[in-house]
């Protein structure tokens, strides 16, 4: 599980014998400024990290004493990264530039937004469902999360509480005194997108099943008939994450289980998943990918990105996402020139989405997810001391 990690040494600790190793501009010989921790390559960089954050750099909110000084090494003296890196992470409950900003302060080096992957970011790609009226679950700023993605008319789960407010009765302190029904009818919702674990388990649920079983319309008798059911789009797939408890939380996994066995118990059908994103979906790290060659294209390193380090600590996304993504890297290379569908592969036996270029992804995503040059995905686990401890 520990692939890659003396190359990792060798390329930001020194070369052999000891001497140290530069890292040459594109445009000519001359080296780029060293980190400050020493470390530099003697080639352009052909390798980029991908660095998960809650169990890595973080846990919780407490920042890992090491990380900052482990950053130190991969920048230069004017603060710029001397390899390309994107944080990637299954959180999906704040915008990219609040991610970004926090692990600036934590690391003390500058983070861009551009750097950041939420396990939401993919949902860019879905340009079929931007225009349509979908159902957001989740915490934080989701209506902000949802446009800043391109979904025109999202609805929250509490503003479809309040214009059905007889479906929400679990909490018998919360149900409206009301006898009938809302006049107000909301568009007919056409999808639903789970960004993350929402805070009342129970009226998401209740309200995500009433959708589902009414085709959109809520306000409206069961119909079991209606199946397949809406698309359902789902990121972060955690069956628990790292905090500051002593054992893992439950993560946004765990409220899928219990809304994939809720379904399943009244309708006796299996709920089905249009897109799931986030590690240790392929499509997380193709876009991944996709965010580190953009890096490298801005900083006009041309040298092909050919190695992915994935740094993090949980074995049933990152390592396994990790591995999964290396041999898809690898069938993708011993057939090249054939065309290959993206797929958004599911963990715990959910099944799997294939995603095509006239079905769900926009074609000129689809494009840039083809032109993908990588050929390794190498998985690093540890804390951040074990890495970078030279």
């Amino acid at each position: 599980m520990r692939r890659g990690l003396p190359a990792l040494r060798g390329l930001l600790g020194g070369g052999s014998a000891g001497r140290p190793l530069r890292l040459l501009a594109p445009s000519g010989p001359e080296p780029l400024a060293k980190g400050s921790g020493g470390g530099q390559l003697n080639v352009l960089p052909s390798f980029g990290f991908l660095f998960d954050i809650d169990g890595v750099l973080v846990r919780g909110k407490t920042p890992i004493p090491a990380a900052k000084t482990a950053f130190q090494k991969l920048v230069n003296s004017q603060g710029q990264f001397l390899v390309p890196v994107v944080f990637v992470t299954n959180a999906g409950n704040c915008l990219r530039q609040k991610k970004a900003d926090q692990l600036s302060h934590i690391l003390g080096v500058p983070i861009s937004q551009d750097q950041v992957m939420m396990s939401h970011s993919p949902l860019r790609m879905f340009k079929r469902y931007h225009e349509k009226c979908v159902l957001v679950s989740g915490q934080g700023p989701l209506l902000d999360i949802a446009q800043d993605l391109g979904f025109s008319q999202p609805i929250t789960i509490e503003t479809l509480r309040e214009k059905y407010p007889l479906l929400d009765v679990v909490d018998h302190d919360r149900t409206p005194d009301v006898s009938y029904p809302s006049a107000v009818e909301l568009p007919k919702i056409e999808a639903v997108v789970l960004f993350g674990e929402p805070v009342r388990w129970e009226t998401n649920l209740q309200l995500i099943i009433d959708v589902l079983l009414t085709s959109g319309y809520p306000g409206n008798p069961y119909h079991h008939e209606n199946y397949p059911h809406i698309p359902v789009l789902a990121c972060n797939m955690d069956l628990m994450w790292v905090a500051e408890a002593q054992s893992p939380r439950f993560g946004h996994g765990t409220f899928m289980v219990c809304l994939e066995n809720i379904y399943k118990k009244i309708t006796g059908k299996d709920l089905k998943y249009e897109a799931l994103m986030g590690k240790p979906s392929e499509l997380t790290y193709q876009y991944a990918e996709y965010l580190i060659r953009t890096q490298a294209a801005e900083r006009r390193w041309k040298q092909p990105i050919q190695t992915l380090y994935a740094v993090g600590d949980n074995l049933m996304t990152d390592v396994y996402g990790a591995n999964l993504y290396n041999r898809y890297l690898e069938e993708k290379n011993s057939r090249k020139g054939s065309k290959t569908q993206i797929q958004a592969k599911v963990a715990g036996g959910r099944g799997s989405a294939a995603l095509s270029q006239d079905d769900e992804i926009d074609n000129s995503w689809e494009n840039e997810l083809a032109s993908a040059a990588a050929t390794h995905c190498s998985m690093s686990v540890a804390a951040l001391p074990l890495y970078f401890d030279m």
